[in-house]
């Protein structure tokens, strides 16, 4: 995330400054917004922090080139020149971008630290280790302006806020409540699974859905253009000679006239409804909507619906020991879950019945209708006996290994669809092909009935 440094003057005429962090500018305003009415003053300049190039020279040294972050050229200019350079030239760096890095090195830098933290060593000298090996120079950066940051007693929420780009939202939400927790083992391991659980979810979504779809894209594409440009040459061909087609080859050449005479009425139809579905998909209203009835859906539905009910077990159980206030933990778990849907019923119906109605959590949750009955059978027996923690575990386990099976199993019949699928395309195509091999020409004084 983005930096930015703000000034403004209160309403008795002191100067009021402070950093905060932001997706962007119009984020960052927002936030500005809500201080501006909480602390009651007047902004008078918003700077974001960006990336400068400089060539610096100390004394008769060979120049110095590097980049660095600040506020403005003078800003950097001036320190600098505090620490004894002299300044030959300061850029912006226009292009200030920096790929992601992957969710392996983000896995192993948390699995990594989990380790030293166990063997006792202090959080510094975790993260001093863990910045000087990591490769990945995005996240290398990011663990050293981490801490620096925590060095100069910023709270560990807003340290690892600004480092959402380089870990993830939710690695960074965990990392910064575990850094104020008293058991940053157990959070640190439990965001590792987490990203690895999600990394590996993706990868069998896209084996299920994501390549199934694009490979059935790319035979239609394949056919269409069989179709509507290489088959009418051939049986074009034939028609000038006056031979009789037979059914299947006359069906295909119509079937081609058809879509060349119609071809944009064609494109607009298909492609019209895909842009207005995706556009929809991903507005706020869509993902809510998508994510409502996705869970309803045959076969991949229920497994959907159970990887976000084990997300959700697996943070609580990570945050419900070390971090006190319990309504803060379900709202992370809530946020954690993947599903749209089921955050909002819980934030919605799930908080309120606890705190306003004084209600229990699984009652609570049973009012949402977006958990299994299974799962809420078993958390209200962990509730009763005192071991919800310890309950909410093993329920996350169990839909681990169910939807582990039901999903290696879904991607095996996909594949043999596929299969099937693009066995029917060929033999359509060789049967409509070899089907003018019997065709012949009219002979001479021979009528046909």
């Amino acid at each position: 995330m983005a930096e930015f440094r703000y000034h403004g003057m209160s309403a008795a005429g002191r100067p009021v400054q402070g950093m905060l962090a932001a997706k962007n500018k119009k984020a960052a305003q927002l936030k500005l917004k809500e201080l501006m009415r909480a602390k009651r003053f007047n902004l008078t300049s918003l700077e974001k922090k960006r990336t400068y190039t400089y060539k610096v020279q100390k004394g008769a040294d060979k120049p110095v080139i590097g980049e660095r972050k600040a506020y403005s050229s003078d800003e950097l200019t001036r320190a600098l020149r505090a620490i004894g350079y002299n300044v030959i030239s300061i850029r912006r760096k226009w292009l200030d971008f920096n790929m992601g890095p992957p969710t392996n090195d983000v896995v192993m830098f948390i699995r990594l630290g989990a380790d030293l933290l166990r063997e006792k060593l202090p959080y510094d000298e975790v993260l001093q280790l863990l910045g000087n090996d990591i490769q990945n120079k995005p996240l290398r950066e990011a663990i050293k302006e981490i801490s620096n940051d925590l060095k100069e007693g910023k709270e560990g929420k807003e340290v690892f806020g600004k480092q959402e780009a380089a870990l993830g939202r939710f690695a960074a939400h965990m990392l910064g409540v575990a850094s104020t927790s008293g058991n940053m083992v157990e959070i640190y391991e439990s965001t590792a699974k987490f990203l690895e659980r999600n990394q590996q979810f993706k990868k069998n979504l896209r084996s299920a859905l994501v390549m199934p779809a694009v490979t059935v894209f790319l035979l239609m594409c394949a056919v269409f253009f069989y179709v509507g440009y290489i088959f009418p040459e051939t049986a074009e061909m034939f028609l000038k000679f006056d031979m009789v087609l037979p059914p299947m080859t006359q069906f295909t050449l119509d079937l081609s006239h058809f879509i060349t005479d119609n071809i944009i009425i064609l494109l607009v139809s298909l492609i019209v409804p895909i842009i207005v579905g995706l556009k929809f998909a991903l507005s706020n209203k869509g993902r809510l909507f998508v994510d409502r009835y996705i869970i309803k859906l045959p076969i991949i539905g229920s497994v959907l619906h159970k990887t976000s009910i084990e997300i959700f077990c697996r943070v609580f159980t990570a945050l419900y020991s070390g971090s006190g206030e319990n309504i803060e933990v379900i709202k992370t778990a809530s946020e954690a879950c993947r599903n749209r849907y089921m955050e909002k019923q819980i934030k919605e119906i799930t908080l309120p019945m606890m705190i306003k109605e004084g209600k229990g959590l699984v009652e609570s949750l049973d009012k949402t209708g977006v958990f299994t009955e299974n799962a809420l059978n078993r958390l209200k027996g962990g509730a009763e006996t005192g071991t919800l923690r310890k309950t909410a575990l093993q329920v996350a386990n169990y839909y681990e290994k169910e939807t582990t099976y039901r999903m290696k199993a879904i991607i095996d019949w996909v594949q043999v669809f596929i299969a099937f699928y693009v066995l029917i395309i060929m033999t359509a195509i060789t049967v409509v092909s070899s089907e003018t091999a019997i065709i012949s020409p009219k002979r001479p004084g021979v009528t046909t009935n």
